[in-house]
């Protein structure tokens, strides 16, 4: 895990859409802003995606 993904503080059992608004919303606004930055921001989600999927995996299961 990377300290990117620590740092929003989601837990295994949120949404991937809850890990993307947090994700949204740790951005500088001026990093949303700049056009030539998107390739990079959609790279940097999925990778935060993929981490949080990792993270749901390993988590124990909250029913057994």
């Amino acid at each position: 895990m990377t300290n990117a993904y620590r740092r929003l503080g989601m837990p295994p059992s949120a949404s991937a859409c809850a890990v993307l608004r947090a994700a949204i919303r740790a951005l500088h606004p001026d990093t949303l802003r700049v056009r030539s930055f998107r390739e990079a921001r959609k790279r940097y989600y999925r990778e935060l995606l993929d981490q949080h999927a990792d993270a749901q995996r390993e988590a124990p299961d909250a029913g057994s």
